[in-house]
């Protein structure tokens, strides 16, 4: 089954659409490489990717072992190199909500979860993922 559509609409700038939701995303290039940043860039998309998986399957283990992971949120820093250009790094920071407490073994699970969400695991071992947690 298809998972999207993506269209050029010209002057840089792509729609993509989710088939299943209907939902869109519009990207454009950066202005470091013609672009206007008037969106997200695609490499953009590629470094939040890694935070929403991580979030995201961190909210699935933590559903299954009762931890209340509500309020996490993340913020992502790309790193571009060039020749070829590519994202090099992508830093990750995982703010965890400060109005919760978590054991050991539950920062422990929820470390490893984000670390080895599936777009960690799909992303070339070349490109360096620094995860970084807040607890609170």
């Amino acid at each position: 089954m298809i998972t999207s559509t993506i269209n050029y609409e010209g002057e840089l700038h792509t729609t993509a659409i989710h088939l299943r939701s209907g939902e869109a995303i519009v990207t454009d290039a950066p202005v470091d490489n013609m672009g206007k940043g008037a969106a997200f860039s695609p490499t953009d998309l590629l470094a939040t990717s890694l935070a929403c998986c991580a979030l995201t399957t961190m909210g699935i283990v933590a559903n299954k072992n009762g931890i209340n992971v509500d309020g996490a949120s993340a913020e992502i820093t790309k790193h571009m190199a060039s020749d070829p250009r590519r994202v090099s790094k992508i830093d990750l920071l995982i703010k965890m909500p400060s109005d919760k407490t978590y054991t050991p073994e539950q920062k422990t699970l929820m470390e490893y979860t984000a670390i080895h969400c599936p777009v960690a695991k799909s992303l070339h071992s070349d490109l360096l993922q620094n995860v970084l947690f807040q607890w609170g």
